[in-house]
């Protein structure tokens, strides 16, 4: 479905996907309760959040396997020459959380050439318009059936769709999009439009990077590892959401905490983890730090090598 020129939507896609959901949506009740819990002093505490300069980028080429962590969910993947930005959420604030607690470690006019960008779903924190009105048009985009209309609306012309399970190469890598436990809106009018999902990036040598986009704990990771141990791929790397989890009677069912993702690790079969989805945005009542402090206690806890828990700070890269 590439070179989409139109908004129309394609007719194989239900009008909706409220049959993907596994869990209800919030009433507004228990959305003015969450926003009631939201952290004070969140802007003091951000001064402790990791943060290097991601200028100059370390090499990364054929045969490489490169994990940077821009923020949040934000995530520049290079995997065998083939560079892949995922949820780009690069400028300044976002619906329901204006203020920014870290700045984006790159700009979209410093990232490097892109053969592709990733979005897992459409909710503001993964998919910002002001960030993608700064790339080219000509950029192929793939994302969640039902989504191409938005991107055409606004001048892009090569936007895949995919369904679970379903994958798509860009230039030497498989790209594969999974299952979430998640849901999707942007306005009060749209909500389930969009497949949500995550995203397994394959080198040509087997070796797989998953992006989870957001996700609440349950059994598709471990029929994600299924699927890749059927296709005989090597899940190396898998970028997990840590954050956005408290109260958890809220929220247990769309994010997972720092516990489950470890959890989550262990159904996956993989070796190592990069946590994100955290120390960005105020968007859940834990405090700032709680995400990075508990995913190393949780770690070192389920006996796994510290080695292989690759906590970056915002702007950091990890190479294989």
């Amino acid at each position: 479905m590439a070179g989409v020129l139109t908004a129309r939507r394609d007719p194989r896609w239900p009008r909706d996907f409220h049959h993907r959901r596994t869990a209800d949506l919030l009433n507004p009740l228990e959305v003015i309760e969450l926003w009631r819990t939201f952290p004070r002093g969140a802007r003091r505490d951000a001064s402790a959040i990791p943060v290097t300069d991601a200028r100059p980028l370390p090499p990364a080429g054929p045969g490489d396997v490169s994990v940077t962590w821009l923020g949040h969910a934000s995530v520049l993947l290079r995997v065998d020459g083939v560079t892949l930005l995922v949820d780009p959420v690069l400028l300044g604030g976002i619906p329901g959380a204006r203020e920014r607690l870290t700045a984006p470690a790159l700009g979209p006019d410093e990232l490097p050439p892109l053969d592709g960008v990733l979005i897992s779903h459409d909710h503001f924190d993964h998919l910002d318009a002001p960030t993608l009105r700064r790339l080219d048009r000509a950029t192929p985009i793939l994302v969640g059936g039902g989504s191409a209309p938005w991107f055409a609306r606004r001048g892009f012309t090569d936007v895949t769709e995919l369904d679970w399970w379903e994958s798509t190469r860009v230039g030497s890598v498989r790209v594969e999009f999974v299952p979430a436990h998640h849901w999707s809106r942007r306005s009060v009018l749209d909500t389930c439009r969009r497949l949500w999902g995550g995203w397994v990036v394959t080198a040509p040598d087997g070796r797989s990077v998953l992006h989870a986009g957001d996700t609440g704990y349950g059994p598709f990771p471990a029929r994600i590892a299924a699927r890749q141990r059927e296709l005989g791929h090597d899940l190396a790397v898998a970028v997990l959401p840590v954050g956005a989890y408290a109260p958890r009677r809220l929220l247990r069912s769309v994010h997972m905490d720092p516990t489950e993702a470890v959890r989550a690790a262990g159904d996956l079969g993989v070796r190592r983890v990069v946590p994100v989805h955290w120390g960005t945005f105020v968007l859940s009542g834990e405090p700032v730090l709680e995400p990075l402090e508990r995913v190393r206690d949780e770690w070192a806890r389920a006996g796994r090598d510290r080695a292989d828990l690759w906590d970056l700070p915002i702007g950091g890269t990890r190479l294989l």
